[in-house]
């Protein structure tokens, strides 16, 4: 249960990134800015806790064993996941962003496949390849269900060119995301707590943000005070706080793909928090009777995902031990 509700927390301050990025677009920030310097501003404070931690010196000498594998997961865990995410913020609002969002609930349960789950028996600890749970992957699709019925009275509002420049971003950051931090997972094997492990892929995604700051410097010039101001609110909340809070939830459940699904599942809440933050912060409509019908079956969805997860696990991984 503990994982669920740290799961929770950190779809919480994720919502911070929707809402801040909407209101960043409306101001005319670019994307460009809205991406780097996230991740530019994680810096100093994730550096200071570590390093009050005493953990700094591990982290550096677990980079040094694979520098190469550090800077491609983190692009991609980092990378691929927040640039497209700012990008599609030019051209879709933050609800239907953070709705389009979820798709990474059913991404993180097709990537079951390409990982290894841990299995304790009698003869010790075998590693067999993960298997998609399609139980869970039922659920996740109650979730999307709920989430089309939010997005459909606005959704058929928009142009077809912003729907695919405000989707298609999306979707990709929906792999790229559980992707990145599951490589990385795998590759730490739990050496590093996750305060080490977000400093450690902020870092070695560092050459992609300067890269794509220099771009942005030579394109749309230097970024106003106020977007500054709200990207380092995003990189204190959503950044740091929920990157570290969700990764402090999937770590506890590390090896096993059912649970790590439930974890996922979580951030479906990023949509009524998102929902309830544009209500406070830039005062849009509230929603429809068909909206909250939406939003009702997300969280509906999440509790039975949540639930069937950890009912079936054990009886899951007892029986990928008989087949082997």
């Amino acid at each position: 249960m503990k994982p669920i509700i740290l799961g929770i927390c950190a779809a919480f301050f994720f919502a911070f990134t929707f809402v801040l990025n909407a209101s960043m677009e409306l101001s005319g920030g670019s994307w460009i800015w809205s991406a780097s310097l996230r991740y530019i501003f994680m810096i100093p404070f994730l550096m200071c806790i570590v390093l009050l931690r005493r953990n700094l010196r591990p982290l550096l000498n677990e980079m040094r064993r694979s520098p190469v594998k550090w800077m491609l997961w983190s692009f991609v865990g980092f990378g691929l996941f927040y640039a497209p995410l700012c990008f599609a913020a030019a051209y879709s609002p933050g609800w239907l962003i953070a709705g389009t969002w979820q798709m990474t609930i059913i991404s993180g349960t097709l990537l079951a496949p390409l990982f290894f789950e841990t299995v304790y028996t009698k003869k010790g600890i075998v590693q067999i390849r993960g298997k998609i749970p399609f139980k869970g992957l039922i659920m996740s699709f109650i979730i999307l269900l709920g989430i089309v019925f939010m997005q459909m009275e606005h959704a058929i509002q928009l142009s077809l060119k912003n729907v695919i420049l405000g989707v298609v971003p999306v979707l990709i950051a929906s792999f790229a995301y559980p992707l990145g931090n599951r490589k990385m997972m795998d590759m730490c094997e739990g050496r590093l707590d996750a305060y080490q492990r977000v400093l450690g892929m902020t870092l070695a995604s560092l050459p992609f943000w300067f890269l794509l700051s220099l771009y942005g410097l030579f394109t749309v010039g230097l970024p106003s005070g106020s977007q500054s101001l709200q990207s380092l609110l995003v990189a204190l909340c959503s950044g740091v706080i929920a990157t570290v809070l969700f990764f402090m939830s999937t770590d506890m459940v590390r090896g096993n793909m059912q649970k790590l699904a439930a974890v996922e599942a979580t951030q479906s809440m990023e949509v009524l928090f998102a929902l309830l933050g544009e209500l406070i912060v830039l005062s849009v409509p509230i929603p429809s009777p068909l909206s909250w019908f939406g939003i009702s079956i997300v969280i509906l969805g999440m509790i039975l995902h949540s639930y069937v997860s950890h009912k079936k696990v054990e009886g899951y991984l007892n029986q990928s031990v008989n087949l082997n």
